[in-house]
């Protein structure tokens, strides 16, 4: 007697990775929005500056709030326009994006670095939000483009 064993990915996870790329792309930037600007809030919370400097150029001014949303926003929304065009154009989508986005995650930790006036701590806030927003956004994504129907490709 044999005894056969489905596996099946869960609800959330079927639910991504059966809609289009663009959609995916919308719902986990929104999710990294939301995530990115509940951290600055809550490191705002327990005290840490939220003032930054331009890169080079002091001094310091407030950071407003909804800023780590926004900018989750822009970058998230470039990425969801790269994941749509390499599903169309790329024999394999899901590394060229991984690739391309952590080495621009990677970038986007050089203006907090340089950011003039600026506490460390408030630094340290800057770039953990990076890598937060990346990590909501860019694994559904690379797996939702790895999840690609194999017809005509």
């Amino acid at each position: 007697m044999s005894t056969t064993y489905n596996v099946t990915a869960s609800s959330s996870g079927s639910f991504l990775m059966t809609r289009p790329v663009w959609l995916v792309g919308v719902l986990v930037t929104i999710a990294g929005a939301i995530v990115a600007e509940a951290f600055a809030l809550g490191a705002s919370a327990f005290g840490i500056p939220m003032d930054a400097g331009a890169p080079g150029v002091g001094p310091a001014t407030p950071i407003p709030f909804g800023a780590f949303a926004l900018s989750t926003l822009l970058a998230g929304t470039a990425g969801t326009i790269l994941a749509v065009i390499l599903d169309r154009v790329a024999k394999r989508p899901a590394l060229i994006f991984v690739v391309t986005t952590v080495v621009l995650t990677v970038l986007s930790l050089i203006p907090p670095v340089l950011a003039a006036d600026t506490a460390t701590s408030t630094k340290v806030v800057l770039e953990l939000a990076h890598f937060l927003a990346a990590a909501v956004v860019i694994p559904p994504l690379a797996m939702r483009l790895a999840n690609r129907p194999s017809v005509g490709r």
